[in-house]
């Protein structure tokens, strides 16, 4: 089991009518990492909306013939999906378009609100008709609520933040603006950059920015809201400093890709950081580092910095296998198939082994497994986060503590389940050292939620009802 970040949104708005789906696909290209279960485009031809979004990843949904539907246009949002909230179907996928009686509106979401539940039975009782089961569509709800008396959609976007609790970078396109909305703790990212031709882009990460030739311009602050229309741009500081910033601690560990860069630190220096750190912190007497790829390399060449042991590929990962893979029989090692271990870089060595986290730990008994036939000698494994502990209601698919190894084992209990001689997570300490700032949020490491818990968790009851009755 790996741990999975919810979304990546992108945004653009020209002053002249461009080929903003083309842009868009190749932003969403870009977020890939962020979300390989659906994709989705939705472009404003002067007030016209067209649409198309799907489950699969960015080059399935949008072949060729698809982009080619689309007009030139001079809006566009997009967004990619792994569903930590409602269930992985079409319906489910974004941008969630809306019409209402004020106007269009589409809203692209990254992030998990903590009050949810809340809101959502709140609009159910007042006559709401819900058709998703993802936290996107209760947005969309209150921002519609809000513009039947708001003067402008984004005073509607402004209030409607003044209800929603948790975590929530958002991208809003209305008939004639592009609207960007950050939630007052920051817990997810979200910035926005220039091209040469005059495009205002926004997106969740960095490297999405230079995807499409556009130069970054900044980070859009916690609180922030950002508005693009014709009349220019337009900061909306009415939520900011209200709430102490909370970036997602785990975003420099493992969501976001290496090149990008967020709040001004690089996300591949942190990971080299990590590295070093556990270096220092848990030293190994072996003769050469591994990580496991791709999301443990960084932090692998930092510990190999670090400790001077030499850094070796170890590890090959087959990079055509996607979402789609099926194995042709379900007792296969799927491990085996994903990953190969080189022998001759792997025979009679001690290694200290490199990954960014340990789940349910099946997956890295897997890779040890692995090793050994491959004949290592002994597996010192490092991991580059603090072993996870709690639950997040912040956009990671951490919902409970019933599946983490590590709330119901000690440290050495774990290193023998998975199959390691010496097992050693980074400090939760060391954490601010990371990303360079103690403004982070670490809530499954620590269990210091910045927002009230949410005493529902359920991602869809009425899933939950109906396999009930199944059953009886």
């Amino acid at each position: 089991m790996s741990i999975h970040e919810e979304c990546g949104i992108f945004g653009l708005f020209a002053p002249q009518p461009a080929d903003a789906a083309g842009f868009t696909y190749y932003g969403l290209y870009a977020l890939q990492h962020r979300g390989q279960e659906s994709a989705g485009i939705v472009i404003n031809d002067d007030g016209v909306f067209v649409s198309h979004k799907d489950t699969g990843l960015v080059s399935e949904v949008f072949t060729p013939e698809i982009l080619n539907r689309f007009p030139r246009a001079q809006m566009a949002i997009g967004h990619v999906r792994y569903g930590t909230t409602g269930n992985n179907d079409r319906k489910n996928c974004q941008p969630v378009e809306v019409n209402h009686i004020k106007g269009r509106m589409a809203v692209a979401h990254n992030g998990n609100l903590s009050n949810a539940a809340v809101l959502r039975n709140e609009l159910e009782l007042s006559g709401a008709i819900f058709h998703t089961t993802s936290d996107t569509e209760t947005i969309a709800y209150m921002i519609t609520k809000e513009r039947l008396n708001a003067p402008s959609i984004e005073e509607a976007v402004c209030r409607a933040m003044d209800t929603l609790d948790g975590a929530y970078s958002l991208l809003v396109m209305s008939a004639q603006k592009l609207i960007c909305a950050r939630d007052p703790f920051g817990f997810r990212p979200l910035c926005y950059g220039k091209t040469k031709d005059g495009i205002y882009v926004a997106a969740s990460e960095t490297c999405a920015l230079r995807a499409v030739g556009a130069d970054y311009i900044r980070d859009v602050e916690p609180g922030e809201m950002i508005v693009f229309s014709n009349s220019g741009v337009l900061s909306v500081r009415r939520h900011c400093q209200k709430k102490p910033k909370k970036l997602c601690v785990f975003e420099y560990i493992y969501f976001a890709r290496p090149d990008s860069v967020m709040d001004g630190v690089s996300v591949d220096e942190a990971r080299i950081r990590a590295g070093k750190i556990l270096a220092r912190t848990y030293p190994a007497d072996a003769d050469i580092v591994i990580g496991v790829p791709d999301s443990g390399v960084h932090a692998a060449l930092g510990y190999a910095i670090e400790s001077r042991i030499p850094y070796r590929i170890g590890l090959i990962k087959n990079k055509y296998i996607g979402r789609t893979f099926i194995a042709p029989d379900n007792r296969l090692n799927q491990v085996r198939i994903k990953l190969s271990a080189i022998e001759d870089a792997v025979r009679g060595k001690r290694i200290v082994l490199i990954d960014d986290s340990i789940v349910r730990g099946t997956t890295s008994g897997r890779i040890t497994a692995l090793l050994r036939e491959a004949g290592a000698k002994e597996i010192h494994m490092r991991i580059s986060a603090p072993p996870f502990l709690h639950p997040c209601y912040y956009g990671t698919d951490i919902d409970s503590e019933e599946n983490l190894i590590a709330s119901h084992y000690p440290v050495e209990e774990i290193a023998k389940m998975i199959g390691a001689d010496t097992l050693a997570y980074l400090p939760v300490d060391s954490l601010e050292a990371l990303a360079c700032s103690s403004k982070i949020c670490r809530a499954c490491f620590d269990g210091d939620y910045p927002t009230p818990v949410p005493e529902d968790t359920r991602k869809d009851r009425y899933e939950k009802r109906l396999g009930r009755k199944r059953q009886q």
